[in-house]
């Protein structure tokens, strides 16, 4: 095609004049941003992963206003590898448990902010019978067990960021390890041990990461290509894009001060290799097949580019607005994710329409060694392949290929009905740690809920507050554990496990026990585990219809119709529901998964339905190309045939790096990788390739109504 149909941008990229310059210039800059710049940094707060306006969430906010609030706690647990642990070990625990206060900077007589759970018979401080080790009157910061089997300590860890609570509660351990007297096994729990653990999934996590997504695109890419060179390109230039967005992102949510955690510069650099792959899979499919009809390179990446930007720019601005909505969520680090995945897609974007074509070009043809294109080869459109063939089958029974899709789509649904949210702790992780096996082992020999008790934080007096708790079916016991500055603490023992009905009942209870006093407010991790399913439904009323509206709208605008829109939107949402429905099936039958985590629906809904109208983005606007020469029967099969091989392959890339997320042992990520793997392959093999097409050929013109797309 000539030049002058060729957009200026395009021909300036991939120019003789200027080809270098866009090539090179944004690169350097990246790389010299990447060796200087350090990622944004923030002190991390309690209150980050918390909804704002939850109750649990005043309590948090209320509790630092206590003069001797000192960060979490940890609970050490000593256990008798076999018997009881006799008298002269109690002792010796019990002047490790005051040394351990002491260094601490906690109270070694068992009163204040650091003091102990209450024992099994209700003592504060001591087991049945008298205090172990402990004069007349005096209380140890050892409880042992009722059947002497167990001993505990709650010790505070004050730390000044996640990576340093991380780095006290493994010197915790080593130390207690050193010094636990023969014949006694430690571990530690509670609060800080299980945030510890959490982070410990994350510790090198970036590197572990970005290599696996790098390895899994590298090898998609070769298979794709099949040429030794020619994948170097893209994946070189996606590399940068995705360390360059992780620094630009992380800087930008520290200057207006929006949280995030561990997670998010991992979940920002599958989206961008994912996303970026994608669109470099659409440009270099182009490319090549201009190449086939064009001599010049510099005249056909311009064409190619010409005709992906659209296509490019539009699924980008669709996806990045989905992700804004995320500003809108009550948790403060799911707004730090869709802010910074916003920022990492709109870099992606800029690489594969600016970068990556004039890298490519100034190679030339030999890049694509051994499959080098020539002038006068057969283009994609006329090509006699597997998806010519598919198109040919579903167009002699396009409405029996609706019905059978929208059929099995909807028998894969039916599993999304059933779905629980809600994960308790010891299911957070796919390994299960040492906090969480701990706290399972204190449960044997203490109150259920003595690794989490509920805390209720008030304004009003603590006494009154303290007899009301102590009322509630399901409280084992209670006491004030700290004051100062008008408020008061109370810890409340439940006799339930923490994660089950009967400890978030015992939360439930105790809010409704505590309603009537002033500024008083539950917290604690069933409280907040409460809370966060509210909250997360609440997101999900507000988010997702939006997130709907703003594809539906971009569509609009594209596509300058009203059929084709609604109909794409409808598509989407059908993948979205199925493979929520096939991903519970396995989580339930293959990985034992009894919950899915709260925000996982969300995350989900807006990655699969934000990237899934990408690959409708890229079908339909090319069916419209060629309905405009060919009718839109015609049309959608050429299109089909053209674009059936690069959607495949971008969505298996795009599947592949989000399974990626489950090399961390975290279930929310095993199960969001999970069910994105899922949605997109059905995206992908079925609906893009298979439904979407049978709807156009049963409509006919119909199809783009009210527009005319048809030849003049």
């Amino acid at each position: 095609m000539p030049s002058h149909h060729t957009p200026a941008p395009a021909r300036a990229i991939a120019g003789r004049r200027l080809a270098w310059f866009f090539a090179l210039v944004p690169i350097l800059f990246a790389l010299v941003v990447i060796a200087f710049v350090p990622e944004g940094e923030r002190e991390a707060s309690a209150l980050d992963s918390l909804p704002a306006g939850a109750d649990s969430t005043l309590a948090v906010e209320l509790e630092e206003q206590l003069p001797d609030d000192e960060g979490q706690v940890a609970i050490v647990l000593w256990t008798a590898e076999s018997g009881e642990l006799d008298q002269a070990t109690q002792d010796e625990l019990t002047q490790q448990g005051a040394a351990l206060l002491s260094q601490s900077g906690g109270e070694a007589d068992g009163q204040g902010a650091t003091d102990a759970p209450d024992g099994a018979a209700g003592q504060p401080g001591g087991s049945q019978g008298g205090p172990p080790g402990g004069g007349e009157g005096q209380q140890s910061p050892v409880v042992v067990s009722e059947d002497t089997t167990a001993a505990i300590v709650a010790v505070p860890v004050v730390s000044a960021s996640s990576t340093d609570n991380i780095d006290k509660v493994e010197e915790l351990r080593d130390q207690l390890r050193e010094d636990a007297p023969d014949g006694v096994e430690v571990q530690v729990t509670g609060p800080a041990a299980i945030q510890a653990d959490i982070g410990q999934v994350f510790d090198g996590a970036d590197i572990r990461l970005l290599a696996a997504t790098a390895l899994v695109v590298a090898i998609l890419l070769i298979i794709t290509y099949r040429s030794p060179v020619l994948w170097l390109v893209p994946l070189a230039v996606v590399g940068v894009a995705d360390r360059f967005a992780a620094i630009v992102s992380t800087n930008v949510l520290e200057a207006v001060n929006v949280a995030w955690d561990e997670s998010t510069v991992g979940i920002l650099s599958v989206l961008v290799f994912g996303a970026g792959t994608d669109y470099a899979l659409l440009l270099i499919s182009r490319y090549r097949d201009e190449l086939k009809t064009t001599e010049s390179r510099h005249e056909a990446m311009a064409h190619a580019l010409g005709r992906t930007f659209e296509a490019v720019l539009s699924s980008a601005t669709t996806v990045v607005l989905g992700l804004l909505t995320l500003l809108l969520s009550a948790v403060p680090t799911t707004r730090g994710l869709g802010l910074a995945c916003a920022v990492g897609v709109l870099i992606a974007a800029t690489f594969a329409l600016v970068v990556l074509p004039a890298a490519l070009v100034l190679f030339g043809r030999w890049v694509f060694w051994p499959r080098v294109p020539h002038v006068g080869d057969a283009v994609l459109v006329d090509s006699r392949g597997v998806w010519q063939r598919v198109g040919s089958a579903v167009s002699r029974r396009p409405r029996t290929f609706v019905v059978a899709t929208v059929a099995g789509l909807a028998i894969l649904a039916t599993g999304a009905t059933s779905i629980t949210t809600g994960l308790d702790p010891a299911d957070q992780f796919l390994e299960r740690p040492e906090a969480i096996s701990a706290a399972e082992r204190l449960g044997e020999s203490f109150p259920a809920g003595t690794s989490d008790p509920v805390q209720v934080i008030t304004r009003d007096e603590p006494e009154k507050v303290l007899a009301a708790v102590e009322e509630v079916d399901g409280v084992d016991s209670a006491r004030v554990t700290s004051t100062g500055n008008g408020v008061g603490r109370i810890d409340a023992v439940p006799d339930a496990a923490p994660g089950s009905d009967g400890a978030q009942a015992v939360v439930l209870d105790v809010r409704d026990a505590v309603a009537d006093f002033d500024d008083t407010h539950v917290g604690g991790g069933d409280a907040e585990a409460l809370d966060a399913e509210e909250y997360a439904a609440s997101d999900r009323k507000l988010i997702l219809p939006l997130i709907l509206l703003l594809v539906l709208g971009a569509l609009l605008l594209l596509l300058r119709s009203i059929v084709a829109p609604l109909l794409l939107v409808g598509t989407v949402v059908a993948t979205y529901a199925a493979s929520m429905g096939a991903s519970w099936w396995l989580f339930q039958t293959v990985f034992g998964f009894e919950a899915m985590d709260t925000g996982v629906p969300l995350l989900a809904f807006l990655f699969l339905v934000a990237l899934g109208v990408d690959y409708n983005i890229f079908l339909v606007t090319r069916a419209r190309e060629e309905a405009r020469e060919h009718g839109t029967r015609t049309g959608m099969l050429r299109a089909l045939t053209a674009t059936g091989g690069v959607i495949t392959s971008a969505g298996i890339v795009l599947a592949a790096v989000f399974a990626v997320l489950g090399v961390l042992p975290l279930v929310v990520l095993a199960q969001l990788g999970a069910i994105i793997f899922v949605g997109v392959l059905l995206d992908t093999l079925v609906v893009r390739t298979v439904l979407v097409p049978a709807l156009a050929l049963t409509l006919g013109d119909k199809f783009w109504w009210p527009r005319k797309v048809g030849p003049t």
